[in-house]
C-alpha cells in the first residue's frame, strides 16, 4: 500500500501507540483486500456490543492512549436504570460490562447516541460521502438508499477508522465495485413495511452469494421504515452490504446504470409463492404469548405513532417493550404517544438493544411476539421463541395475550 507521510507517521508511532495499533489494523485490512491506498473519511458508526471481546479491544486502544479523530455514533447498549425499575434487578455481570463499555467509549471519544439507526438521525451521510459504518442494518442503508460509501465494517475496524480518520480504499469505496451483478425480478406484491421484512429475508434464501443484487418490479418508493426493514433482513438472512432498486435508489435510475459494464451473472425471480413460503417458515404458529418486543432496528417515530393509535384506550395483557433512540422517545413524549403507551401498560426504553445478555433474562424460555425476524433470530440462542407478525397485528396480540392467526 502507498501511504502518505502522515499515514506512515501514524503507523510508525509518531502520533502515539494507540494510533499506531489502529493504523496497523487498517493497513492489514488494506493488504488483505489489495487496497492501493488509504482514503480519508468524514463519519463513523461503531456497533459496540457490551460483550467481552468488544470491551477488551476498546480498553486496549484506550490504555495505549488512542482517542477518536472522528467521533463515532454508537450502537445501543442497555438502559440499566430503566430495566431495574420496570423489569428486574439486572445481574451484576450485566451491570458491570455495560457500565465498563459505556465508560470506555466515552473516554475514547465516541458520541454516546446508543442507537442502531444513525442513518435516520444524528449521523446521516450524503451522496458519495466516504464513511466507515458498522451495524448490519446501517451498511446497506447508507450505501443503497443514501448513496454514501462504506464497506461492511466490524465494530473494531470502524473504531480504528474513527481513531485514524482513514480507511483502506477497496470494494464498495470504488465505482466499479458498486455495480450490480444479480438481477432480482420481484413479481410478488410488496405492499407495506412488513412485506419488506419478508422480501429481505427471502432473497438470501434464494441466492447466497455476496454480489450486489438489483431489484426490479418495485414501483413505489419504500418508506424509510421499509428500507430499514429490508436492509436489516438482507443482512441477517444473508450478507448484503449494498443493493439497487431500479428507478428508486440513487445509483440505479435505470437498469443500465445499476449494472454498468457488468453482465448479469444470475437472474432470480421472487413470487408471491416465495414470500408466502418465507412467511410460513419464519413467522410461527398462533398461540399464547408472554411478552411483546419491538425495536430491532430501533423503532422510528412513525412506528411509535402506529403503536400508540392502536393502544389508545386499551390495556395490554402482556409485558410490552418498545426499543428506540433517546431522540425518538423525547419526541414521543412531546407528541403524547408515550403517555398513551404507558397508560396501556407498555414500556418505551431508549439506548437499549435486544441483544445484550443477560439483561433480558426474565424472558429466557418464554414466547414473545415481534415484527422483526432479526430480533427473533438473535434471541434463538437464549431459548426465546418469537412469533413474527406485522406491527399492528403484534399490538392486537399483545392486547389479547394471544396470537389468533
Amino acid at each position: 500500500m502507498e501511504l502518505t507521510k502522515y499515514e506512515q507517521d501514524m503507523l510508525d508511532g509518531k502520533h502515539g501507540e494507540g494510533v499506531a495499533l489502529a493504523m496497523k489494523i487498517q493497513v492489514g485490512l488494506g493488504k488483505a483486500f489489495n487496497a492501493k491506498r488509504m482514503v480519508e473519511i468524514t463519519r463513523t458508526h461503531v456497533a459496540l456490543s457490551a460483550q467481552d471481546a468488544d470491551l477488551w479491544f476498546v480498553e486496549k486502544l484506550l490504555n495505549k492512549g488512542a482517542r477518536c479523530k472522528i467521533s463515532p455514533t454508537v450502537n445501543p447498549s442497555i438502559n440499566i436504570g430503566y430495566l431495574k425499575e420496570h423489569l428486574f434487578e439486572v445481574p451484576d455481570a450485566g451491570v458491570d460490562i455495560v457500565s465498563a463499555t459505556n465508560e470506555a467509549y466515552k473516554k475514547i471519544g465516541a458520541t454516546l447516541t446508543f442507537n442502531c439507526t444513525p442513518y435516520l438521525q444524528q449521523n446521516v451521510p450524503g451522496f458519495g460521502e466516504v464513511i466507515s459504518f458498522s451495524e448490519s442494518s446501517a451498511t446497506p442503508y447508507v450505501n443503497s438508499v443514501l448513496g454514501a460509501r462504506s464497506n461492511r465494517e466490524s465494530s473494531w475496524s470502524a473504531l480504528c477508522a474513527a481513531i485514524t480518520g482513514r480507511v483502506p480504499e477497496y470494494d464498495l469505496l470504488l465505482d466499479e465495485n458498486r455495480k450490480g451483478e444479480i438481477l432480482v425480478e420481484v413479481e410478488a406484491d410488496i405492499k407495506d413495511d412488513f412485506d419488506y421484512q419478508l422480501l429481505g429475508w427471502c432473497y438470501p434464501q434464494k441466492y447466497k452469494g455476496l454480489e450486489i443484487p438489483v431489484f426490479t418490479g418495485i414501483d413505489k418508493r419504500p418508506t424509510p421504515e421499509g428500507f430499514m426493514n429490508f436492509g436489516a433482513q438482507l443482512n441477517t438472512s444473508g450478507a448484503v452490504s449494498m443493493y439497487h432498486v431500479v428507478g428508486i435508489t440513487p445509483e440505479a435510475r435505470t437498469l443500465e446504470e445499476a449494472f454498468g459494464n457488468n453482465k448479469i451473472k444470475k437472474k432470480i425471480t421472487i413470487t408471491n409463492e416465495d414470500i408466502e413460503r418465507v412467511r410460513k417458515s419464519l413467522c410461527g404458529e398462533p398461540g399464547k404469548i408472554d411478552f411483546a418486543m419491538f425495536g430491532c432496528p430501533h423503532l422510528t417515530i412513525s412506528q411509535v405513532a402506529t403503536i400508540a393509535k392502536k393502544l389508545e384506550g386499551k390495556r395490554l395483557a402482556v409485558d410490552f417493550w418498545i426499543l428506540t433512540s433517546t431522540l425518538t422517545k423525547q419526541l414521543a413524549q412531546k407528541m403524547g404517544y408515550l403517555n398513551i403507551i404507558q397508560r396501556a401498560g407498555g414500556n418505551m426504553i431508549d439506548s437499549t438493544c435486544i441483544d445484550v445478555p443477560p439483561c433480558w433474562q426474565p424472558y429466557y424460555g418464554k414466547t414473545g411476539i415481534t415484527d422483526s425476524p432479526k430480533c427473533a433470530y438473535y434471541n434463538e440462542i437464549r431459548n426465546i421463541k418469537f412469533i413474527i407478525r406485522p406491527l399492528e397485528e403484534c399490538v392486537d396480540a399483545a392486547i389479547k395475550g394471544e396470537v389468533l392467526k
